[in-house]
Order: structure tokens, then C-alpha cells, then sequence
């Protein structure tokens, strides 16, 4: 059986600015790719993220080799030799799908997984002066779980503006590696006294060796320093948990790798995402039925989603379509 696949850019309007430590943006760009075979499509997005050095065009470029026909049996070494990344996301995630469907077989029943169940995410508020993050928190306290992104500068302010303004809410915030390493021990404790439960990669990747010498009264996750499952034994001593994102990690295949190594490492684990649509969240809601915390709410911030996209209750989201993937 002969495999084509083909590559889409597409750009995704967000109803209002998003805004984190390293800038804002107001429209998304995602790679979708299409693999058919044997009369079946199975499909894949991933979101190419500058702070990594991608782009639609090296996503494009690292794909080149698949703009061929290939003989379906050499996808998974083809897509294995690709580095981790949004690329290697795509296409994995297109080729789980191309599976499931392909068999007609739900995700949860190739993995001998019980079925999905639906799954709390946390929704998230971006960087703004104390008083506007405030008054977001007061329109978004109804959730259960809030995630609040700071910059490196104002970051008390900001917390307690949003525990004002979200007194009955869970929280948890993103630092986006851009808190300063001397203030790093008072803002930890007061995001404890404030009742936040974690703090998420505070310092850059690769200068955050200062972890290990510092109490944790809050749990601090990595993100920007985790990515595949060969990093969790170097974040051993200076991290509790990891985030894991499938466009870092290069797809769902490394994520089940990821999954079987944790009890080694004995981390708490979140799943995340980059911002996408529902096809990005399908294959991350499946990893996040063994999180802890569940950070999956793109397609909440977007303007428009996909068709048979996730539907969400508040903040609850019902298991995908098989339309949709897997």
C-alpha cells in the first residue's frame, strides 16, 4: 500500500490578543497534514513555535521527504528519523489516525486503554496590567481551574490581582522562563500563600540549575526544558513534574514513550498544548486521561474551530469525535 501525504498552512484568527512573556499575537498558523492511503485519510496538525526556531516553511522543509509516495510499511522509521518538534508532531498524529480509521478502531481500543472519559481543562488568561488580569479572573471565576501567564516584572501584582478577582478558583501560573532568579524564592512563597498550585518553568531553560538549591512550597513543572523522555532524568532534582506538548515532544508516539518512563522519574505530569484547534487538542486529550493537570483549552481562546471539534461544557471536555481523529 502506497502512502501520499500533503501539507497545509493554515492561519486561525484569535478574538483577542494573547499575550506572554516573550509577546503577543492575535492569529495562529498551524500545519495540518493529510495522509491517505488506501482510500483512507488520517490527519494531523501541529503548531511551528519560534521559540524553538520553527516555522510553516522548516515544518514544509523537514517534510520534503514525504511530498513522494512512500510504501505505508516505511512510515514509522521515516517519521522516527525526524527530530522532535511541530513536524514530526504532524505527521506522527496523522499516522495514528490513518490507523484508527483504517481498522475502525477508537484510540482508547488500539492502546487497550478503557474509553476516554471527559477531562477538566484549565483555561488560561494572558499577560495584562494588574487591574485588566484582575477583572479577567472576575469574568472567567465561574471556571474551575485558571492558568495565568506573567511577565518578568509586576509578577506579584499580577498574582494577587488574580486571586482577587478569582477567590474560589484553582490556580496555576506560567512563568514563560521569565521570572528573576533573585526574587525566584519570594515568589514561590507567595504563590503558595496565595493558594496557587504550581508554578510552571520560572527560570530559562539551561540556567535553571538554581532550582535544586531553593525550596518548592509550590510545585514547579518544566516546560521549555522538557521535551522527549530523554530529558526527565537531567530534570531529576530541580523540577516536580513536566509539561508535556506534543508539538515538543514530535507527536503521540513519544508521548506513550514519555508515559511509560514517569514512574521511573516519579514526576507529576501535565499535559499542555501550543495554540491550535480541536484536531491539535484530539491526540493530547488522549495523553491527558493519565495527567494530573489538564491545559487544553486553544480552541476556547480561538475565534472559530474546526468542524466536529471538541465540545466544551465550562471547562469540560467531552471526549472527540471520531470525525475529528483517532
Amino acid at each position: 500500500m502506497i502512502a501520499t501525504l500533503t501539507i497545509q498552512t493554515e492561519r486561525w484568527a484569535l478574538p483577542r490578543p494573547f499575550t506572554i512573556s516573550r509577546g503577543s499575537r492575535t492569529a495562529v498558523e498551524v500545519c495540518t497534514v493529510t495522509l491517505e492511503a488506501g482510500g483512507v485519510q488520517g490527519r494531523g496538525e501541529a503548531t511551528p513555535y519560534a521559540r524553538y526556531g520553527e516555522s510553516p516553511a522548516s515544518v514544509e522543509g523537514e517534510l520534503a521527504l514525504f511530498h513522494q509516495p512512500i510504501p505505508i510499511a516505511e512510515l514509522p522509521s521515516r517519521i522516527g528519523a525526524l527530530p522532535p518538534g511541530a513536524a514530526r508532531n504532524a505527521v506522527d498524529c496523522a499516522w495514528w489516525d490513518w490507523q484508527c480509521k483504517h481498522e475502525g478502531r477508537r484510540i482508547a481500543d488500539r492502546l487497550g486503554w478503557p474509553a476516554l472519559a471527559p477531562l477538566t481543562t484549565a483555561y488560561t488568561l494572558s499577560v495584562a496590567p494588574p487591574e485588566a488580569m484582575e477583572a479577567a479572573a472576575r469574568e472567567a471565576a465561574h471556571r474551575p481551574l485558571l492558568k495565568i501567564k506573567t511577565g518578568g516584572d509586576g509578577v506579584p501584582e499580577r498574582l494577587r490581582a488574580v486571586r482577587r478577582g478569582a477567590p474560589g478558583s484553582r490556580l496555576i501560573v506560567d512563568a514563560n522562563e521569565a521570572w528573576p532568579e533573585a526574587e525566584l524564592p519570594a515568589l514561590l512563597h507567595l504563590c503558595a500563600e496565595l493558594g496557587y498550585e504550581m508554578v510552571e518553568q520560572p527560570l530559562p531553560a539551561g540556567q535553571d540549575g538554581s532550582l535544586a538549591t531553593i525550596d518548592h512550597p509550590v510545585p514547579v513543572y518544566a516546560d521549555e526544558s522538557f521535551h522527549t523522555a530523554a530529558d526527565l532524568p537531567k530534570l531529576e532534582g530541580l523540577y516536580d513534574g513536566v509539561n508535556l506538548k506534543l508539538d515538543k515532544t514530535g507527536g503521540f508516539s513519544e508521548a506513550l514513550r514519555v508515559l511509560e518512563s514517569l514512574p521511573r522519574h516519579r514526576f507529576q505530569l501535565m499535559v499542555g498544548c501550543m495554540l491550535g484547534t480541536s484536531l491539535a487538542m484530539a491526540p493530547a486529550f488522549v495523553i491527558a486521561q493519565r495527567a494530573g493537570l489538564v491545559d487544553l483549552d486553544a480552541p476556547l481562546l480561538l475565534g472559530s474551530d474546526r468542524e466536529a471539534g471538541f465540545r466544551y461544557h465550562g471547562s469540560e471536555m467531552e471526549p472527540p469525535d471520531a470525525a475529528l481523529w483517532g
